[in-house]
């Protein structure tokens, strides 16, 4: 297997570098892919008791960070387009409200005290902002922020990260899934892809208050299982859980995050690349698909089963080595993840088989690019 990668992350030279994680942002930026890093420290703060961001905000957030990339460590003033932010905001909200709710929200850390003690640290992650102000109230123009100095500590000293999918993020109608999906995404290429913690630590990592869902059944019916639904159908891995007793009470939940197949990953792909509405369907199987009498043919007698001529094999692909291939090649070296190109392309023709036979242009071409997509974020980085 080739071992070179179109992302190559070397140990910090010195100790004013920004650590892995924003090594890897720079590197995915440098892509202008659909992917981002989003630090594992700041995946890993938990909300203060009685906070939390709405979804709307927990997307701005993501947005923010997709933005900064490898550069949201630095002190300086990020910029983006408010029509990117509405791009993933179809609704209503006002971008100052999500702004001023991510100013005003609250996160902690366990930090130690002045004395050397163990203490909990209370910070917001946006020091300041700026927002372009249109005379008829029109939402155009640019915002501007800078992440506070606590929030830059933690962002230049993660080691580890999230590698989220913008469409993903975009997609998701429950911000308790978010908050799962980005907590799976840290955890699903490690030896022990699980989460562990008591109904306090659950509660401090979603964000959910100390009224809601005060019994678990409840919290089980509209936090977890909406999630999880909401997880399969749209992130690269499934998530599942099991629940710890101590007699009939739940303590404990422990969490677990498995990779999907080649064929999951494809349909998750597609499933990403449509629009949202029916979604909710789709996912449920509750999709009825009319056809109209008159579509239907007439009968017919069965043609003997012949098979469909290989697609021309003149630019070397999907027969032959796909480095004889420029336009696949290139799918391959942008979305493969930085894995040997033929060992992608040897892998997409067994999982393909006699299907092969009946791709052709512009279908080929999108079933590659999923192909490489999926293989790369099953797999992690060589």
């Amino acid at each position: 297997m080739d071992d070179s990668s179109d992302i190559v992350v070397e140990e910090a030279a010195a100790d004013g570098e920004p650590g892995r994680a924003m090594r890897v942002a720079h590197a995915l930026r440098a892509r202008d892919s659909e992917e981002f890093a989003k630090p594992g420290n700041l995946v890993e703060v938990r909300f203060v008791k009685g906070q939390s961001l709405s979804l709307t905000a927990s997307r701005l957030l993501a947005l923010m960070i997709l933005t900064a990339g490898g550069d949201a460590w630095r002190p300086v003033a990020h910029k983006m387009r408010k029509s990117d932010i509405r791009r993933g905001h179809k609704g209503n909200e006002r971008i100052a409200d999500m702004l001023e709710e991510l100013h005003r929200t609250l996160f902690a850390i366990d930090d130690l005290s002045w004395r050397g003690r163990k203490a909990t640290k209370r910070f917001p992650l946006i020091q300041s902002s700026r927002e372009e102000v249109e005379e008829d109230g029109a939402e155009r123009g640019w915002i501007e922020w800078e992440f506070t100095p606590d929030a830059r500590r933690l962002i230049k000293e993660s080691e580890t990260y999230a590698v989220l999918n913008r469409q993903a993020v975009l997609g998701f109608r429950s911000t308790y899934a978010l908050r799962l999906y980005e907590m799976g995404a840290l955890r699903i290429h490690r030896r022990q892809s699980t989460w562990r913690g008591d109904m306090t630590a659950l509660r401090a990592a979603f964000g959910i208050a100390p009224e809601l869902y005060k019994d678990f059944a409840q919290l089980r019916r509209k936090v977890l299982e909406r999630a999880k639904a909401e997880i399969d159908q749209l992130a690269h891995f499934t998530v599942d859980w099991r629940e710890l007793r101590r007699g009939r009470a739940v303590v404990e939940i422990e969490f677990f995050f498995l990779p999907k197949d080649a064929p999951e990953q494809l349909a998750t792909v597609a499933e990403n690349e449509r629009h949202s509405a029916g979604r909710r369907a789709r996912r449920e199987d509750a999709v009825e698909v009319v056809v109209p009498a008159t579509a239907l043919p007439e009968p017919a007698a069965v043609p003997a089963r012949v098979k469909a001529p290989s697609p021309p094999a003149s630019d070397g692909f999907p027969e032959g080595s796909i480095r004889w291939s420029k336009p696949f090649a290139e799918i391959a070296r942008v979305h493969g993840g930085g894995w040997d190109l033929d060992l992608i392309a040897g892998a997409y023709r067994e999982q393909m088989g006699e299907r092969l036979t009946k791709l052709s242009g512009a279908k080929l071409v999108k079933s590659w690019t999923g192909f490489c997509q999926a293989f790369a974020a099953r797999r992690g980085r060589p």
